[in-house]
C-alpha cells in the first residue's frame, strides 16, 4: 500500500504528489494548493456521472443478454435487433444535419495525409523513436525488410542488395517526382529536368526537397557518403516524410496499475512537452543517447528559409471511463483513471501551449487527446464536459483540448453521427479499430450463439459496413480538412512486403491516416500516400450513400456449423497461445505492448485489444458448449509449453508449464476466459490489473 498525502479532498499517492509538485507545477507558475483544489473539484463533479454511465452500460448489456438468450434466431435478424435496440435506448435518433466546428488544428491532422504511430508511454526509448519518425530513410526501409525480395548477405554492406534498394527507391521517385524525358536512374547530376517544376521546394546543403500530395521527399546528395560516392548523381539516400502523427499511449499498450507506473508515463509525456526527453542505452558495445530530433531548415529560391518539423505531431491517449487507479483516492476509493489523465496530460501540455519547451508540438495551439472505449454519445458528451472543466481549471480557451474519438465499441459505431455531434467543437480524429471493435462485437452479442472462428471475422458483413460507415459519416459531417479519419494497425512488423501490397487500401478508403507498428513501417506506408491522393478520394467518396445500419447489426454467429474436434482444438490453441504469449509479459514484466510470436512463430504487435478478442472468443465457445472447460484447460496446458519455448532466451521470463498453480500470469490468462462473460464489456483490464498488482506486491 503506497503512502498517501492529503491534498484538498483527495488522497494522492506520494510518488504522484511529488512528481506533480516538484516537476510539473513550478515552471508553470502554478501552486500545489490551487492545483489540487481545482483537481478535487473536477473529481467531485464528474465521479458520480462516471459511475452512472458505467451502470448504464451494464444495464443495457443485461437487457441485450436476456433478449438474445430468449430467441437467438430473432437476435440474428438485423431488423428485429434494430427495433429492440431503439426500444431500450441503445440506438438514439440521428442528429439533424450538422458540420463539425473544430478550429486551430495542425496541418498534420487536418490537411495532410500520412502514417500514424502508436507508442507505449512508459518506454522512453520507444517514445523517442516514434517522435523522431517524422522522417525516415527509404533506403534503410527497403534494405532491412522483406519489402523487396531477398535479404542482405551477412558481413557488412551487401552491394547487390544495395543496388536493388537504389533501383526501387528511384522507381518510387519516378512516380512521385517524375522527370521530363528521363528516369531517375539516368540522372547524373546538374540541372534537374522536373516534369513539374512546382514540386521543387528547396535545398539543404546539396540535398533537394520536393513536395507531392502534401508530403515532402528529400533526395540526399552527398558524394562523400559511401553510397553517394558510387551513385551517378551522388544520391546517398531518399528521405520520406513518414509518421506525421504519433499517439503517445497511456492506455492499451501499457501496464500501468499504480502511481509508480502512472508517473513513469506522465514523466515521458512531460519530457516530450519540454523537449528534454533523453534515453541512454547500450548498443554495439557503446552507450547511445537518444534525444528529440531538431527541425529541418531548407533554403528556398527567392524566398525565406523553410523550416519543417523534425518530429511527429503528438497526441496522447488517455484511459477510458472504466478503470480506476490507486494513484488518487476520492472519499477513500480509487479515482477514475481517465479523469486523472485528462487533468495531468493537459496540465503538462501547458509547457507546449506556453512555448516553454525546446520545440513546439502544436503550432496551432492545441492539445490532442485520444479518448478510447467510449460507448455512445452520452459518454462522448461526458468527455466533452470533462474537457471543458479542465480547460477552465487551466485557464484555456474553449476547445483548446481536442479529442480523438475511437470508434471501437458497438454502441459508438451504431451511433457514430451522434457521437461526433456530442464533441463537434473539439473533435480532431475518428478511427476504426478492428481489434477492440471485434472484442465488443463478441461480448455484446455473447448469448446470441457461438461466434465464427476468429480468422473469419474480417470477412464478416458487419466489418465492411463498420469500415465504410466510419469514413462516410465522418465526411458527411465535415471532418475532411479539419480532422483525421483513421484506420487501424498493421500488426505484423516483419511482414512489410504484404503491408506494402495490402495497406494501400486504407488511403484508398478515404482515410487520411492509418496505424503502423514501427518507424520503418511508417516510411514504407508513406509511399501509399504518394500513390493515392487521399483528399481527392474523399471528394469522390463524399457523394456516396452511407451504408445502412442493417449490415452493421449482423451478428457474426456461426449458423448451423458443426466443427470437428480437430478444428475446435486448433481454434482453442490459436487463442490460448495468443493470450498466454501476451499476458505472461504483462503480468510478470509489466510490458503492455511488444512483438509476440504467434502460434506459427510469426512476430505480431500485441496489446490489450488482441487479448480482448481471443479471451472473449474462448469464453463464447465455452458458454455455448462448443468447447468444454477441460478442452480449454488442455489448450492452455499445451500452449504454456509452447510459449515457454518461444521465450527461452529471455532471462527475465518465468516459465508457466509445470508452474500453473503458482504462475500468476497463467492464472490471469485462464481467468480471462473462465470469467470472460462477466467482465465489463469483455475488457481485460480489471483482471490484468488485479494480477499485475499481486506480482508487484510480491516483489
Amino acid at each position: 500500500m503506497p503512502a498517501y498525502q492529503n491534498r484538498a479532498s483527495l488522497s494522492v499517492a506520494e510518488p504522484l504528489a511529488r512528481f506533480v509538485e516538484e516537476r510539473v507545477l513550478p515552471d508553470l507558475g502554478l501552486t500545489p494548493e490551487a492545483f489540487w483544489t481545482d483537481a478535487a473539484a473536477i473529481f467531485a463533479r464528474f465521479i458520480p456521472e462516471n459511475r452512472t454511465l458505467l451502470a448504464r452500460r451494464d444495464a443495457l448489456q443485461a437487457q441485450i443478454d436476456d433478449w438474445c438468450a430468449v430467441d437467438p434466431v430473432r437476435a440474428a435478424d438485423p431488423a428485429a435487433q434494430e427495433a429492440f435496440l431503439r426500444d431500450i435506448g441503445y440506438l438514439v435518433a440521428e442528429p439533424d444535419d450538422f458540420a463539425i466546428t473544430t478550429s486551430d488544428v495542425d496541418a498534420e491532422i487536418a490537411t495532410m495525409a500520412g502514417p500514424q504511430l502508436v507508442v507505449p508511454a512508459l518506454n522512453a526509448r520507444f517514445v523517442l523513436n516514434a517522435a523522431n519518425a517524422r522522417w525516415g530513410s527509404l533506403y534503410d526501409a527497403f534494405y532491412g525488410t522483406d519489402a523487396l525480395p531477398g535479404t542482405a548477405k551477412p558481413g557488412g554492406y551487401d552491394a547487390e542488395r544495395g543496388a536493388q534498394v537504389i533501383a526501387a527507391a528511384k522507381a518510387f521517385l519516378d512516380d512521385a517526382v517524375p522527370l521530363n524525358g528521363m528516369k531517375w536512374a539516368d540522372f547524373s547530376g546538374g540541372d534537374l529536368p522536373l516534369a513539374d517544376p512546382g514540386q521543387f521546394v528547396g535545398t539543404r546543403g546539396n540535398s533537394l526537397l520536393f513536395a507531392h500530395h502534401g508530403l515532402h521527399i528529400e533526395v540526399v546528395i552527398d558524394r562523400n557518403h559511401a553510397i553517394g560516392a558510387t551513385d551517378p548523381a551522388g544520391i546517398a539516400d531518399v528521405l520520406l516524410e513518414s509518421a506525421l502523427t504519433t499517439i503517445v499511449d497511456l492506455e492499451d499498450s501499457v501496464a500501468a496499475v499504480d502511481a509508480e507506473d502512472k508517473v513513469a508515463g506522465y514523466a515521458n509525456w512531460l519530457g516530450l512537452m519540454r523537449g528534454d526527453l533523453a534515453e541512454s542505452f547500450e548498443k554495439g558495445g557503446r552507450t547511445v543517447t537518444r534525444e528529440l530530433a531538431g527541425d529541418r531548415v531548407y533554403a528556398r529560391p527567392n524566398s525565406d528559409d523553410l523550416t519543417l518539423p523534425g518530429r511527429s505531431l503528438l497526441f496522447v491517449r488517455n484511459v477510458g471511463h472504466l478503470m480506476t487507479n490507486p494513484a488518487v483516492l476520492f472519499e477513500g476509493q480509487e479515482a477514475p483513471e481517465g479523469i486523472l489523465d485528462a487533468i495531468l496530460t493537459s496540465t503538462i501540455a501547458l509547457y507546449d501551449l506556453r512555448g516553454l519547451g525546446k520545440y513546439r508540438n502544436s503550432r496551432a495551439g492545441s492539445v490532442y487527446i485520444v479518448k478510447p472505449k467510449m460507448h455512445g454519445p452520452e459518454e462522448c458528451a461526458f468527455t466533452n464536459a470533462l474537457f471543458d472543466a479542465v480547460e477552465d481549471m487551466l485557464g484555456l480557451a474553449r476547445h483548446t483540448i481536442k479529442v480523438g474519438v475511437m470508434d471501437e465499441e458497438r454502441r459508438t459505431s451504431t451511433n457514430l453521427a451522434a457521437c461526433i455531434h456530442a464533441v463537434k467543437g473539439r473533435i480532431a480524429f475518428i478511427n476504426t479499430g478492428f481489434l477492440d471493435r471485434t472484442g465488443d462485437e463478441i461480448h455484446t452479442s455473447m448469448r446470441a450463439g457461438p461466434m465464427i472462428p476468429k480468422a473469419e471475422m474480417k470477412a464478416s458483413s458487419w466489418i465492411k459496413a463498420y469500415e465504410d460507415r466510419n469514413v462516410r459519416i465522418g465526411l458527411k459531417h465535415g471532418l475532411s480538412g479539419k480532422a483525421q479519419i483513421g484506420k487501424g494497425m498493421w500488426a505484423a512488423p516483419d511482414r512489410m512486403a504484404e503491408m506494402v501490397e495490402v495497406k494501400i487500401g486504407h488511403p484508398m478508403s478515404g482515410a487520411n491516416t492509418a496505424w503502423v507498428p514501427s518507424p520503418t513501417a511508417a516510411t514504407l506506408h508513406a509511399m501509399h500516400y504518394h500513390r493515392v491522393d487521399v483528399f481527392a478520394r474523399q471528394r469522390e467518396i463524399a457523394g456516396e450513400a452511407i451504408p445502412p445500419l442493417g449490415p452493421l447489426l449482423t451478428i457474426p454467429v456461426a449458423q448451423g456449423r458443426n466443427w470437428t474436434p480437430e478444428e475446435i482444438a486448433r481454434e482453442l490453441d490459436n487463442n490460448a497461445q495468443g493470450i498466454l504469449g501476451y499476458v505472461v509479459r504483462w503480468i510478470d514484466q509489466g510490458v503492455g505492448c511488444s512483438k509476440v510470436p504467434d502460434i506459427h512463430d510469426i512476430g505480431l504487435m500485441e496489446d490489450r485489444a488482441t487479448l480482448r478478442i481471443s479471451s472473449q472468443h474462448m469464453a463464447n465457445w465455452l458458454l455455448h458448449g462448443v468447447a468444454t472447460a477441460a478442452d480449454i484447460d488442455a489448450a492452455f496446458a499445451r500452449m504454456a509449453a509452447k510459449v515457454d519455448a518461444q521465450n527461452a532466451n529471455d532471462p527475465l521470463y518465468r516459465p508457466m508449464a509445470g508452474n500453473e498453480a503458482t504462475s500468476l500470469a497463467f492464472q490471469a490468462a485462464r481467468a480471462l476466459v473462465f470469467e470472460g462473460v462477466e467482465q465489463p464489456s469483455g475488457y481485460t483490464e480489471p483482471l490484468l490489473h488485479k494480477f499485475r498488482a499481486q506480482v508487484k506486491a510480491a516483489g
